[in-house]
């Protein structure tokens, strides 16, 4: 049986079936010729009133035997100057300011068109056309209906949209009261659906504390944020001042954080006409936003002489490090790019994200091992590589106490590989991305990385020896812990709150330093091209963060309470784990470079011939002899290395 339908419903099925794609929700987005239709509409509506207006008082606006002409004249130089002006190419229910003075332009360039079209006409003794009263008044009328007409549209879909969508919405403070904190206000008033419902701003400065912006209040800064939140019922506070300093930003989300209010963060805003790109990029305020420093500043030029047009292997390619190395590359256009990694899946999906950007040069993914020489000599013959960013290594320091073979195949022997195939096809410059785990190492895992520095080192001072002119430079870069990287205590916090705890720390005095991944890149690329070989850079880490103090904050981040919602749990230090790490060994000193950021560590280093024989005894070591017998090798390469929370103490006696 057929079902019965509303004469309104017909009307609208009608309406769908001729395809006119018109729907209620797509009001603000009418064509062009409609919207300059309206403003047409508008501007012989406002002559109406003009006329009606001074007929009411016995002036005569245009002469009856000419308003069939003088009324199509007027239009059509309203809409030569809507055309000139574009006030028509707007989208209606995001209008602004900019629309508001493109019709006064137009309204006003209409006005004065006529004015002096008035004036010729008596100059040469003809009769005005239009009263130039008249004209002034139709000028005001159209200029203020249009604006109105648009000012209702906007006010209407914002209220239609709230009605069609209601979602549950955060109340809000905005932290600011400059440009960049009204455009994120803007936004995200016009953001659909609407994830906030803003109440006020608050001006650090209290300079503007009777007036208000975007008819919301200001709210004067006489007392701490937390109590002013409380005061007017927020639930959280969007931060968009950009002259806040770290320092202030810190403190002002540690104290909202201590009363569990939600914080939000906000990048500068640029482009003031995209609001919804701006709304996008609103996100919750999180511990990187905290560590952050100062942008660095790079050299672009000198890395780009060092490796525009070059060929660059990467391996590693596909870990946190190996993987924004190369995001980094990809922007000072090199010949080709080699990506080399032995974890198939990551290096696919780096592959698919590099395809989707289209360089037009070639990127070569290759599967393989480092540890494997011919391999390696195969590729390194086929692609002749110029420049070599060596990422490829283990690094969970309790997995290496435990296979410590592994660590020296990969560690140790791989890097021993590439660094002599580097030799031998007469690499430029050879990069090896370090740790600050090598300094007076406490683990297999960091005395495996101070074993291949030394043979990197050691290389590069014998090369040069025997040729000062040596075409491969060997450099090293040595760094802390890294946010966000694979296994860091970051994601593993991350992934421990949203399971409801418990945060596990290893012990309550632990402490680490802490950079971003892009930062850290940044500065590999930074002193990869300033070195002239064998030098050993470290990198300016700031302060030094209480991890116990990262994971609280973590956790009010996330709106819970430390040891009440979410539990802290100290477990114990892990086998070969310090308490804090070092950047530069006891006997070793460090010097200035021109960029404040890095510097060169001066570590002493044996002869290449004795590090080499140590190094090829260690590697036969690690097929046939015991872990013990092993670790005590590397301990006779490393003196320093003294092991800590591990089964290898006992060797130190």
């Amino acid at each position: 049986m057929k079902k019965k339908t509303t004469i309104l419903e017909d009307v609208l099925n009608y309406f769908a079936q001729l395809q006119l794609h018109f729907n209620f929700k797509n009001l603000g987005y009418l064509p062009r010729w409609v919207v300059l239709l309206l403003d047409s509409s508008i501007v012989l509506f406002s002559g109406l009133v003009t006329f009606i207006l001074l007929s009411g008082i016995r002036f005569h606006y245009i002469e009856t035997e000419i308003i069939f002409i003088a009324l199509p004249l007027y239009l059509g130089v309203n809409i030569f100057y809507f055309w000139i002006f574009r006030t028509y190419s707007g989208i209606i229910r995001h209008s602004s300011y900019i629309d508001a003075l493109k019709l006064f332009f137009s309204q006003f360039a209409t006005l004065g068109t006529f004015v002096l079209v008035n004036f010729i006409f008596v100059l040469i003794g003809w009769d005005k056309i239009y009263l130039n009263t008249g004209i002034f008044i139709h000028a005001v009328l159209s200029f203020s209906f249009l604006f109105f007409y648009r000012v209702v549209v906007k006010q209407v879909f914002e209220k239609y949209f709230t009605i069609a969508a209601e979602t549950p919405k955060t109340t809000a403070l905005i932290y600011g009261t400059d440009a960049n904190a009204i455009a994120v206000a803007n936004a995200l008033k016009s953001e659909v659906p609407k994830r906030f419902k803003l109440i006020g701003f608050i001006d650090k400065k209290n300079q503007n504390n009777t007036k208000r912006i975007l008819d919301l209040p200001i709210l004067q800064f006489k007392r701490r944020v937390p109590v002013l939140m409380r005061l007017n019922k927020a639930d959280a506070l969007i931060i968009a001042d950009k002259s806040l300093t770290k320092e202030e930003r810190s403190q002002l989300v540690d104290e909202c954080i201590d009363f569990n209010y939600k914080v939000f963060t906000i990048p500068l805003v640029t482009d003031w006409e995209n609001e919804k790109e701006i709304s996008k990029n609103i996100k919750n305020f999180e511990i990187q936003d905290l560590l952050e420093r100062k942008p660095i500043v790079l050299d672009t030029r000198i890395i780009s002489s060092q490796l525009r047009g070059k060929t660059v292997m990467i391996t590693g390619a596909a870990g946190s490090i190996g993987s924004e190395i190369v995001r980094q590359v990809l922007g000072f256009e090199p010949s080709s790019i080699i990506l080399l990694d032995q974890a198939e899946t990551p290096l696919h999906s780096l592959t698919l994200e590099i395809e989707a950007m289209n360089y037009n040069y070639p990127i070569k993914s290759l599967v393989g091992d480092i540890r494997n020489y011919e391999f390696l000599e195969r590729k390194f013959k086929f692609y002749k590589p110029q420049v070599v960013y060596h990422a490829a290594a283990y690094k969970h320091v309790p997995l290496m106490e435990e296979n410590p073979a592994q660590a020296v195949y990969t560690n140790v022997m791989g890097t021993k590989n590439v660094a002599d195939l580097s030799c031998k096809y007469y690499v430029e410059r050879f990069v090896m991305i370090s740790t600050d785990k090598a300094v007076n190492p406490s683990s297999v895992m960091g005395a495996s990385k101070r074993i291949a520095e030394m043979y990197v080192q050691s290389l590069h001072f014998k090369k040069n020896r025997i040729n000062a002119d040596s075409q491969t430079k060997f450099i090293t870069t040595r760094f802390g812990n890294v946010l966000g990287s694979n296994g860091s205590v970051v994601p593993l916090f991350t992934k421990q709150i949203q399971e409801g705890g418990p945060i596990t720390i290893t012990h309550p005095e632990i402490i680490r330093y802490f950079m971003t991944i892009p930062e850290a890149c940044q500065l590999v690329l930074e002193a990869g091209a300033m070195g002239k070989g064998g030098e050993i850079f470290i990198f300016d880490m700031g302060d030094p963060v209480k991890i116990i103090d990262l994971a609280k904050k973590m956790i009010r981040l996330a709106g819970y309470t430390p040891d009440k919602e979410i539990k802290i749990k100290i477990v114990g230090l892990r086998p070969g784990e310090k308490l804090y790490e070092e950047l530069l060994n006891d006997s070793a000193k460090n010097l200035a470079t021109h960029h404040e950021k890095i510097m060169i560590a001066e570590e002493i280093c044996d002869e290449f011939e004795v590090v080499s024989d140590l190094i090829e005894d260690l590697i036969i070591s690690a097929h046939v002899k015991s872990k013990d017998i092993l670790v005590s090798k590397m301990k006779k390469i490393v003196p320093e290395f003294k092991s800590m929370n591990s089964v290898f103490q006992e060797l130190d006696s």
